[in-house]
């Protein structure tokens, strides 16, 4: 089995990388390059939607960008133990109208031995934005670094 550093146990620099891998690994709306990040047998909740295994985590992030259009991430270390590691997100896309959203939220995850996702359990909100209140408009960049998300 492929190994994706860095493994657990998690130190803080180590949760950090983790959480910046995704992070980086999503706003690549690559749905097959951010699936590898998981197990074959993955868990996933979603809002309301439960997933197992990257065939279907692929299925659902292709459909999610194919309606979440210029889709731009941030996320944050919240917290961290030996194995899983939790973190707050937000992020902003437009719908095909042309209306503006802010999503934002929770992520639980735990990985095996091995660095891989195992389990991911989500909780989502949206909030309608006008397009000139978007903050996040791509990757971000390195002057952003040692920003915390604001909270709304």
């Amino acid at each position: 089995m492929e190994a994706r550093p860095p493994l657990p146990p998690f130190d803080e620099a180590g949760a950090l990388r983790k959480v910046r891998a995704a992070e980086d690994a999503w706003n690549t709306r690559d749905p097959e390059r951010v699936a590898r990040a998981y197990t074959e047998d993955s868990l996933w909740r979603n809002r309301d939607t439960f997933l197992r295994g990257r065939e279907e985590i692929v299925a659902f992030l292709r459909a999610k960008w194919d309606r979440e259009l210029d889709y731009a991430l941030r996320k944050e270390l919240w917290s961290f133990g030996p194995h899983r590691i939790a973190v707050r997100f937000q992020y902003e896309w437009h719908d095909a109208a042309g209306q503006c959203w802010r999503s934002h939220g929770n992520e639980m995850w735990e990985f095996t031995a091995q660095g891989l996702m195992s389990r991911r359990e989500a909780s989502i909100n949206d909030v309608p934005i006008a397009r000139q209140d978007r903050r996040i408009h791509g990757p971000r960049p390195a002057a952003e670094d040692a920003e915390p998300l604001p909270l709304h």
